[in-house]
């Protein structure tokens, strides 16, 4: 029997339940949010309301659109129970209680249809205890998933089979978990907060407990144990305070109450100072107090000696500093921890300490070092596991430095340094292996929908490539634009890239798939580049700039084999110009895609003005009045709106309904590749077509609407004179309402305009502010 997940419950309609059902919502899965009835209430589903409508309030949004929130209906725990025979799969979501999880259990099995897949997303309590004394049929349909929270931003999801799980039920729950839930998914064995949390949890105690030992302080700590180790920018007290101080003392004390060696124990046990801050209510940024405090514009530090907040202060290190001159992660990594001052001498110990324990725990907590790798680096957002982490140091001086230190190396990395082999990981070829805890190497096999642009680097798949980017071979006839420059900022390398793509494909390629597997797809033009060239008056330069970039967009647009554009992350400018020509737009679920130009003073000079009049007047019948789809494309340019996902995108009108996303980054890539096999077989290029525009009289209009902004506070006169710009090309200028014009005519306009606004002092002054300040200047 074929499985399909078309319905879920969701059982527990708090923060991580709603965030569950708002992310299933995300994908176009309904979902019924059930809880209790509360007492007194006159309206029985009066929490499941409360928990769904709360996203609407949520900030990061748990929801791609508001418009999904309709996905979820709610009811409760005594009403709607037999409505649990209508859905494929029930999530219990319901407090950290086994009791409360057991009763409730038991009651499922009485409504439950049979194959109902039946989980609980228990952040450690045991899988197959709560499932005690239910029939064999409930327990090979029942497994552990956990999510991370925010589900719809966090990759992780734990996996945690029951003693009686079937095979196949776990296979197609990672399966839909990974392809329709976006999720990287991780198998853990059924020991106590599984992985993620157990090694995670352990290594945020560890630095807590190294921290009071050395004397440092908690912003000093952070400095150490952020970017510069590959840790996120909150490091390791600002995420805390994310998560929330009481949420991670419960799971501490999971941890040391349900583990049975001495040593680890102690290591679980919350310090003083932690207690008192959750019991004075200071549990981070839902409380606006924790580690850190905000005062006005000033952010405090915390003094968890005197639990009062004091100026943060500059960490001393020579280490720290030889550490930020350093290129790769691995060169960072060892000038600090093989440093000769206290901050290195700190990390070393948080970071020795956490190694050991993790090899020692391997085995008991997983099957191989790469689930815990990935657990790691998905849950907490480390950029290297563990023993990803270990490699960099270098195994054989770090463990010869560890026993001349007195600590025990488990055998199995002794055995792997015996064997000859220097780390944990090999690769050759752009094919990768690991070592097993049995003491020999296996290969990591990548599923055919994820594709690696390094990897195919390493088999000499590049066709061409320059400082800014490459064209490489993915296979089938497919080519891919590869973007690497700094910040994938497009500048004349690029653009000359994009032209020798254009040819080579049309030459001798099915079609072109333009995506890059870096942080940002492209955060727009190189703005240092344009002020320089603007300050020197170079105005021919900026014109052959902008001409050829309009003239890339272009011949990407006419190519005479599909374009699929692949957008993730940051998707800004001149990046959103590059995706608009394309023939499909392949986009990740969470795109933040806009033209944002106006924010340094100029308005999107690479056809975007005139892409998205394109895509807001393509579809109207004869004799539409176009005023309103032009007004719409003004208000989105001039404003600079952002889309917060791909969806949103949509509304927008940046993507069109026609184009697709992708929830998984991983597959993002090759579902590009497979739209464009789609097309190539009978593909036609688009033929130019003349454009009617709402001229002069449209153009009042649009400059009425900046006006009024004016007047009410919310526009400064540049602003008015950047939306006059934008007012011209949108309008087509000065002409009758009704004339048809060219794409080139258009794209003539954008770059006049473009180029006038570069001139303006105030733009310059926009420009370098961007530059020095990473924010927009309103002047």
């Amino acid at each position: 029997m074929e499985r399909k997940i078309r319905k879920v419950a969701v059982i527990g309609s708090g923060v991580m339940g709603a965030g569950i059902a708002a992310h299933l919502a995300n994908v176009g899965v309904p979902s019924l949010l059930l809880d209790i009835v509360p007492q007194g209430a006159e309206d029985r589903n009066a929490l499941a309301k409360r928990g769904r409508d709360g996203l609407l309030k949520q900030k990061p949004a748990a929801l791609y659109s508001p418009h999904n929130l309709a996905l979820i209906e709610v009811g409760n725990l005594e009403d709607d129970l037999h409505r649990l025979a209508d859905v494929d799969w029930i999530i219990e979501v319901v407090v950290e209680n086994l009791a409360i999880k057991q009763s409730l259990f038991e009651k499922l099995e009485g409504v439950v249809r049979p194959g109902t897949i039946v989980s609980s997303n228990t952040s450690g309590l045991s899988i197959a205890a709560m499932v005690e004394g239910r029939s064999q049929a409930f327990r090979e349909h029942f497994l552990g998933t956990h999510f991370f929270n925010p589900p719809r931003y966090m990759k992780l999801l734990e996996i945690i089979p029951g003693p009686d799980t079937k095979q196949d039920v776990l296979d197609f729950m990672a399966a839909f978990a990974e392809k329709r839930l976006g999720k990287g998914v991780v198998f853990a064995k059924d020991t106590v907060n599984f992985i993620a949390n157990r090694i995670g949890t352990y290594g945020l105690m560890v630095t807590v407990q190294e921290m009071i030992k050395r004397g440092l302080g908690v912003d000093e700590v952070d400095a150490l144990t952020g970017p510069v180790i590959g840790r996120p920018k909150s490091a390791t007290f600002r995420t805390l305070d994310v998560v929330g101080l009481d949420t991670f003392v419960h799971v501490a004390n999971n941890c040391h109450d349900s583990v049975t060696d001495v040593a680890e124990q102690a290591t679980f046990v919350i310090p003083d100072f932690l207690q008192q801050m959750v019991e004075r209510g200071m549990l981070g940024q839902k409380t606006k107090q924790g580690f850190f405090k905000k005062e006005g514009k000033e952010i405090l530090a915390l003094d968890y000696e005197t639990l009062e907040y004091r100026p943060r202060q500059k960490l001393k290190s020579a280490s720290l500093e030889a550490a930020k001159l350093q290129k790769t992660l691995k060169d960072k990594v060892r000038a600090l921890v093989y440093g000769k001052d206290a901050a290195s001498e700190f990390l070393w110990s948080v970071l020795k300490r956490t190694l050991l324990y993790t090899a020692e725990r391997a085995e008991e907590i997983a099957d191989d070092i790469v689930n815990i790798d990935k657990a790691l680096k998905w849950g907490f957002n480390w950029e290297t596991g563990p023993f990803e982490t270990w490699d960099l140091l270098g195994v054989a001086k770090s463990v010869e430095r560890m026993e001349a230190e007195g600590d025990t190396v488990p055998a199995w990395v002794k055995n792997l340094l015996a064997s000859g082999k220097k780390s944990f990981y090999e690769e050759a070829a752009g094919h990768k292996s690991f070592y097993t805890l049995h003491g020999d190497f296996q290969g990591i096999e990548e599923k055919k929908e994820i594709i690696s642009l390094a990897a195919l680097k390493e088999q000499n798949k590049v066709i061409k490539k320059n400082t800014g980017a490459s064209l490489i071979d993915l296979g089938d006839g497919v080519a891919a634009l590869e973007f690497h420059s700094l910040n994938q900022a497009i500048g004349a390398d690029i653009i000359q890239m994009m032209f020798y793509a254009a040819e080579e494909v049309s030459k001798n390629y099915k079609g072109l798939v333009i995506g890059n597997q870096a942080k940002n797809f492209c955060v727009g033009a190189n703005l240092m580049m344009i002020l320089m060239e603007a300050q020197d008056d170079n105005w021919e330069e900026i014109d052959l700039i902008v001409r050829q970039f309009q003239n890339a967009t272009m011949a990407l647009k006419y190519l005479d084999k599909p374009v699929v554009a692949a957008p993730f992350s940051m998707t800004l400018g001149g990046g959103a110009e590059v995706c608009f020509p394309a023939d499909k737009i392949q986009g990740a679920a969470e795109s933040y895609f806009g033209l944002v130009e106006v924010g340094v003073g100029l308005l999107p000079g690479g056809g975007g003005n005139k892409e998205l009049l394109l895509r807001n007047i393509e579809n109207a019948a004869p004799g539409t009045d176009l005023q309103p789809m032009v007004n719409r494309a003004f208000e989105t340019i001039a404003m600079a709106k952002v889309s917060t996902s791909f969806r949103e995108g949509q509304e927008l009108g940046y993507f069109r309904k026609s184009d697709e996303m992708t929830v998984n980054n991983d597959y993002l890539l090759y579902d590009a590749k497979q739209s464009v096999l789609a097309m190539a077989e009978n593909y036609r290029a688009p033929v130019q077509k003349k454009i009617k525009v709402v001229g002069e009289a449209g153009f009042s209009v649009l400059k009425l609407g900046a006006k009024q902004l004016q007047l009410s506070g919310y526009a400064s006169a540049h602003d008015v004179k950047i939306a006059e710009k934008i007012a011209t090309v949108l309008s087509g200028g000065r002409i009758a309402a009704g004339t048809e014009v060219t794409e080139q005519y258009l794209l003539d306009l954008e770059r006049e305009a473009f180029l006038s606004l570069c001139g303006e002092p105030l733009t310059q002054q926009r420009m370098q502010h961007m530059l020095t300040k990473g924010k927009p200047l309103r002047n």
